[in-house]
C-alpha cells in the first residue's frame, strides 16, 4: 500500500492513502455518545502517540516536561470523554503541551469537506480578515480589513493563532463561527458566519483494498490539480525588476530554476514569500544555492543522534547574484523564514514586511493504524530536528524580524492596497504605488480544505 502524507498549510491539511484523498469533519450536530469500543480505540491511539513521541521527538528531555506523567494524566482524562471528538481533543491537548507547531495529532478521517470562507492574517499584533471566499456566508458578513477581536469566544493573538486554526480546522470543525469585529472606522459588531460543509462518504474504517467511488475519485483529481496550481510561481516584470511570488517551496525544481534564469536577465529581484508556509529542505537548499555566489553555512540541525552542519553550495554561474528584496509576513513559515534569515545574516539583501511565524522545526510524519483488514488510520507529526542558525540562535517561536518592518493598515486591507510590495519596488528601483501593487499578486485561495481530523 503506497501512503503519502503532506502538509500544505494549517488551512489545507490532507491525508492521502494509496492515492485516495480523504478528509474529516465531525460537525457539532453529528456528535454522539462515545461507545465502549470507541473509548478503547481512543486510549490505544493515545498510547501509540505517546510511544511514537518518546521514540522520535528530537529532544529526549521534552523541554523539561515529564512526558510519562503527562501521558498518565491525559489517559485518565480520556476515560471521562463523553464523545469521540472530545477524546480526540484530549489526545491533541496531550501533544500541545510541548508548544511545538510541528508536533501534532491527525485523527482518523472521513471524506467531508469544510469551507469556512475566510482567511485570517496577523498584522503586527492584531488579527484581521484578509480575504473572504466568494459565494460563502463569510463573503456576506465579513470584509477584508475587519479586525478580529474574538473568534468563537477566543481572543486572537499572534502566539496562539496557529493553535486556534488547528483546533477549528482539524480537531473540532464548527458549523458556524462567532466573530466580534472592529471595522476600519472603529465600529464594533458581532457576526455569526455559517460554515459550508460538503458531506461525503464516512471513511473511519476501511479495507486496505478500498479504491473509492466516483465522488472520491473526482475529489482526488481536483485536489491534485488545485494543489499544483496553488504552488506554482507567479511573476511580474517592470523597470528591469522581476517580482516573483513563491506560494510554497515545491519539490519541482524546474519551476524555481526557470524563475532564477529569468531573474538573471533583470537588474533586481523581489522574492515575495508572504504566506509561504515552507516545504522540503531540498527545495530550500536549491533556492539558496541559486541566490548566492558562495558556499553558505545555514546553521546546524540538532537531532536525537547529535548535530549536523547544514551547508549549501552555490550553483555558481547559474545563480542570481543581483540586488535582492525578500518579503515575509506572519504566515511565512519554515523554509520561507530560514531563507529570509540567511539573507539577513549573509547581508545578501533586504528583508521587508512583518515578523514571520516562528515555526521552523523539521517534522516527520508517522502513519499509525489499528486493525488487520479493516484499518483505522490516523497520524502524528513529530518534530525530528531543531535548526540553530549560523548566529547561534533559533527562529522557533521567535521568527524573522524584517530589516524594514512595514505593515498594511486596516484601510489598506479593505481597499486592496499593498504598501509592502510598493516599498519593495521602490527599493529595487521601480515605481509602483500601493493601489497598483495590490493588483500584482491578488489573493489566491489555497485548495478547498480537506480537514484532516
Amino acid at each position: 500500500m503506497s501512503i503519502r502524507l503532506f502538509q500544505a498549510a494549517l488551512h489545507s491539511l490532507r491525508v492521502v492513502v494509496a492515492g485516495f484523498a480523504v478528509a474529516t469533519c465531525t460537525a457539532q450536530a453529528q456528535q454522539t455518545s462515545i461507545s465502549s469500543s470507541e473509548l478503547a480505540q481512543a486510549q490505544d491511539i493515545l498510547s501509540r502517540v505517546h510511544s511514537t513521541l518518546k521514540e522520535s521527538y528530537y529532544d529526549p528531555a521534552f523541554h523539561g516536561i515529564d512526558i510519562d506523567a503527562r501521558y498518565k494524566d491525559y489517559l485518565e482524562q480520556i476515560k471521562n470523554s463523553q464523545t469521540l471528538p472530545a477524546a480526540h481533543r484530549t489526545i491533541a491537548a496531550y501533544l500541545s503541551g510541548l508548544q511545538d507547531s510541528h508536533t501534532y495529532f491527525m485523527p482518523p478521517p472521513n471524506s467531508n469537506r469544510v469551507t469556512y470562507g475566510y482567511q485570517l492574517q496577523m498584522v503586527g499584533d492584531s488579527c484581521f480578515v484578509a480575504a473572504v471566499r466568494p459565494d460563502t456566508d463569510a463573503a456576506r458578513k465579513l470584509h477584508p480589513g475587519d479586525q478580529v477581536i474574538s473568534l468563537d469566544e477566543y481572543s486572537v493573538n499572534r502566539k496562539d493563532l496557529w493553535q486556534l486554526e488547528y483546533y477549528l480546522s482539524v480537531i473540532a470543525p464548527r458549523s458556524k463561527s462567532e466573530f466580534v469585529l472592529r471595522d476600519p472606522a472603529g465600529s464594533e459588531r458581532h457576526e455569526t458566519v455559517a460554515t459550508k460543509i460538503e458531506p461525503g462518504q464516512k471513511m473511519t474504517w476501511f479495507s486496505l483494498s478500498f479504491t473509492g467511488g466516483d465522488r472520491d475519485t473526482w475529489h482526488r483529481r481536483l485536489d491534485a490539480e488545485e494543489q499544483q496550481r496553488f504552488a506554482k510561481s507567479r511573476s511580474f516584470e517592470q523597470d528591469g525588476v522581476l517580482f516573483w511570488k513563491l506560494p510554497l517551496f515545491s519539490t519541482n525544481e524546474d519551476d524555481m530554476s526557470q524563475m532564477i534564469d529569468r531573474a538573471r536577465k533583470h537588474r533586481s529581484l523581489i522574492l515575495d514569500l508572504r504566506g509561504n508556509t515552507g516545504g522540503p529542505e531540498k527545495a530550500l537548499t536549491f533556492l539558496l544555492s541559486s541566490l548566492f555566489d558562495h558556499e553558505v553555512r545555514v546553521g546546524k540541525r540538532i537531532t536525537r543522534q547529535g548535530e549536523e552542519a547544514l551547508v549549501v553550495k552555490s550553483r555558481g554561474q547559474a545563480a542570481y547574484t543581483g540586488p535582492l528584496v525578500v518579503l515575509v509576513d506572519s504566515r511565512s513559515a519554515s523554509a520561507a523564514e530560514i531563507l529570509g534569515r540567511v539573507v539577513q545574516l549573509e547581508h545578501r539583501g533586504i528583508v521587508l514586511g512583518d515578523r514571520s511565524s516562528g515555526r521552523v522545526r523539521e517534522t516527520q510524519s508517522h502513519l499509525l493504524s489499528q486493525g488487520a483488514r479493516a484499518v483505522l488510520l490516523y497520524a502524528v507529526f513529530v518534530s525530528s530536528a531543531e535548526l540553530i542558525m549560523s548566529d547561534g540562535k533559533t527562529l522557533e517561536n521567535i521568527g524573522v524580524t524584517p530589516d524594514n518592518v512595514l505593515l498594511p493598515t486596516a484601510s489598506d486591507l479593505a481597499e486592496g492596497r499593498d504598501p509592502v510590495l510598493a516599498r519593495a519596488a521602490e527599493l529595487a528601483g521601480s515605481r509602483l504605488d500601493a493601489t497598483a501593487a495590490g493588483k500584482v499578486f491578488p489573493f489566491q485561495w489555497p485548495p478547498d480544505r480537506l480537514t484532516a481530523f
